[in-house]
């Protein structure tokens, strides 16, 4: 689920693409999303939600939370950033709605006009999974250094798919056997964030060159 959050009037967040920001639940406690709108959209600000079942907050969504409904959080937080002075070309990998913060980096590198190669994968399920899509087309077909290539673990159910399979780290390991070049910036749960960095520097990824990070779904 996308879920907007409109600031106060006169009020904005100053943050960097790929940060995230907590929300403050009642009890303490607290549950953590990455923003998918770009800084400059700082008045309304856009999470993405995935509904777990039993979930403390997503429950919520589905239940009790409504529009116009005050929620409370601090933020920004976390060192998940787009490293804007780096000239190498990116990596990005996300697994499920580890797109959101994904999301927020390309919209960056877009409105300052970076060219700098960008080759997105995002693993997911199924095709269903691949929300969004539309949005990711655009970026295709207006931004030639940008490129996207779609995994998928669980395709059976989707009919005939042509496209990568399995786990989207591997997909990138298939696709570059030297990532020494490489800035790799990865969102994701946290079995796919170990992953990557157990078994990207045998291909040659510096690890002051990986960025990342992560969050483990929490049910109620």
């Amino acid at each position: 689920m996308r879920l907007f959050l409109r600031l106060p009037e006169n009020e904005a967040l100053e943050y960097l693409p790929g940060q995230f920001l907590e929300l403050l639940l009642p009890e303490g406690k607290t549950r953590a999303y990455s923003l998918a709108s770009r800084p400059e959209r700082s008045h309304n600000l856009e999470l993405h939600i995935r509904l777990v079942p039993g979930g403390l907050f997503s429950d919520q969504l589905l239940t009790s939370i409504k529009e116009g409904a005050l929620l409370r959080f601090r933020g920004p937080l976390g060192s998940f950033f787009l490293r804007q002075l780096s000239l190498r070309p990116i990596l990005l990998i996300a697994g499920g709605t580890g797109f959101a913060p994904i999301k927020a980096i390309i919209e960056e590198t877009i409105a300052l006009g970076n060219s700098r190669p960008i080759h997105l994968y995002w693993g997911v399920r199924s095709k269903a999974n691949l929300y969004l899509n539309s949005v990711i087309k655009e970026w295709e077909s207006t931004q030639p250094h940008l490129s996207f290539t779609p995994v998928l673990s669980e395709p059976g159910s989707e009919g005939e798919w042509n496209g990568a399979t399995g786990f989207v780290h591997e997909a990138v390991l298939q696709d570059h056997a030297d990532l020494s070049a490489f800035d790799v910036y990865v969102a994701g749960p946290p079995q796919l964030i170990e992953s990557v960095k157990k078994s990207f520097p045998a291909q040659g990824l510096d690890d002051q060159r990986l960025f990342f990070d992560a969050f483990s779904y929490a049910p109620g």
